[in-house]
């Protein structure tokens, strides 16, 4: 019998993603296990297999779309001798009402969430009769009102265009944010001085032309539609600059990273230690052992493993923090910042205690080309004890980084170079890095956090005792 296809939850945290390509069309006839999506959340892409064999009848969130929220119908699948109606029952009927709660988040993702007065332009619409399409119940209207989202009769509002004999693309002939930027990119563009009111004084042409190109790196949003949708907030941070600018929206990573990291910056109490290595010994170890070829052992690589045996050796470093009690981790697991297109991931090298120095190299490598790729799994990235970020290659001196939570730590390396030192009375030159570790001084102590930076300090500057 037909079934709906539902949004997955990827990860235990996981509430909504991005339903960004469709691996198979309407009508293709699918396999249990076939890849037939790809999914991205906030840190990764992943397909989604088909869990059982039919065909794909109808496709309910199309690709490209942001905000879906999980167990949200994403397509119907009809079976051999199933009827139209009972797939039509699936896509408009009661099997289908999660959809709008997923679709106008995903409308709404740059201006409506966590913004009050967008909401209050909308008037509430009446609970739908059992069995009635759910278009109407996501703010689009029947009989002779014209069907819309409450983004697009904003987006259309903003910009003065008629949204009558306007042909919509959304369930159920919905117009949505596709159609008011198609239409806004044919020509109407008042609302691109919204966002450039520096540029009244140019030709009238300018402004289309600025609403029809997309914000740099934006994902396909346009100037026009970006400013239609903008919040009250930005909107008067836009008119107070007074400049030509682009509007690049926020994507999922970029939200949560602002999230947590606000969240860790404002809840948890940081203080920060700083321990400067010489590192003279460990460079000249490292090129012996990246000359006898195979695996190329870094810097970062020898700071990873000094991380996780210092942690193994100063095991009240390695925990969290929960109002209950003090967690203390068993396994050294030890999270490395890589930096990727629009933010950055925290690939986990587990049991790094356990790994030598070619394993970490290995698995940090195939990790981090993962991470960049989009294609780390849920597990390969949320977790870890312990964070390591390490920003030497780009020449920082040092500086310090906000912890992770719910670690209890994070370690900032920064660049190794060239220093005057005091070697036995005398002023001599040495290769010097500078660590910091920042600490949540509910669970890390002073003494706690010096510790750990002694027995790291020990190891990196002896870094032959690394190897037994």
């Amino acid at each position: 019998m037909a079934q709906t296809i539902l949004m997955p939850a990827l990860s235990p945290t996981m509430t909504e993603g991005t339903l960004a390509k469709w691996l198979v069309n309407e009508g293709d006839t699918i396999e249990s296990g076939q890849a037939i999506a790809e999914i991205e959340t906030d840190k990764a892409t992943m397909e989604v297999e088909a869990v059982e064999e039919g065909v794909l009848a109808k496709i309910m969130v199309p690709a490209g779309t942001e905000a879906v929220a999980v167990n949200t119908v994403i397509a119907v699948l009809k079976e051999e001798g199933d009827s139209d109606d009972a797939v039509a029952a699936l896509a408009g009927g009661d099997a289908a009402a999660p959809a709008p709660a997923a679709e106008t988040p995903a409308e709404d993702d740059v201006a409506a969430k966590g913004d009050a007065d967008d909401h209050a332009e909308v008037t509430p619409a009446p609970a739908p009769a059992r069995g009635e399409a759910p278009a109407a119940t996501a703010g689009s209207d029947d009989g002779d009102r014209i069907k819309a989202s409450p983004l697009a009769r904003r987006m259309a509002s903003q910009a003065g265009l008629d949204l009558t004999g306007l042909a919509g693309t959304g369930p159920h002939g919905r117009i949505v944010k596709a159609d008011i930027e198609a239409a806004l990119a044919d020509g109407g563009a008042p609302a691109a001085a919204e966002v450039a009111p520096a540029a009244e004084a140019a030709p009238t042409a300018a402004p289309a032309k600025a609403a029809a190109a997309p914000a740099a790196g934006g994902g396909g949003y346009s100037v026009a539609a970006i400013s239609a949708a903008a919040s009250a907030q930005t909107r008067d941070l836009v008119d107070k600059l007074g400049m030509a600018h682009t509007a690049e929206p926020n994507n999922g990573m970029r939200k949560t990273i602002a999230r947590r990291l606000l969240d860790a910056k404002q809840t948890v109490p940081h203080f920060y230690l700083t321990v400067d290595c010489v590192i003279d010994r460990l460079m000249g170890v490292r090129k012996e052992l990246n000359e006898r070829g195979g695996v190329k052992v870094s810097v970062n690589d020898f700071v990873v493993r000094a991380s996780a045996l210092s942690l193994r050796k100063v095991p009240a470093a390695n925990a969290a923090w929960t109002d209950e009690a003090i967690l203390r981790f068993h396994d050294v697991d030890v999270s490395v910042a890589v930096a990727i297109d629009g933010g950055l991931i925290t690939p986990i090298i587990k049991k790094a205690d356990t790994k030598g120095l070619a394993t970490i190299s290995s698995e940090m490598r195939d990790l981090a080309e993962r991470a960049r790729a989009g294609k780390l799994k849920p597990e390969e990235y949320q977790g870890g004890t312990f964070s390591v970020s390490n920003l030497g290659m780009y020449g920082i001196k040092e500086f310090s980084a906000i912890i992770n939570p719910p670690q209890s730590a994070i370690l900032a390396v920064g660049a190794a170079e060239q220093r005057p030192v005091v070697k036995d009375g005398a002023l001599a030159v040495a290769t010097v890095m500078t660590a910091t570790l920042s600490c949540d001084h509910r669970v890390v102590d002073g003494a706690v956090g010096a510790q750990f930076l002694a027995a790291f300090k020990k190891l990196i500057e002896d870094p032959l005792s690394m190897l037994l």
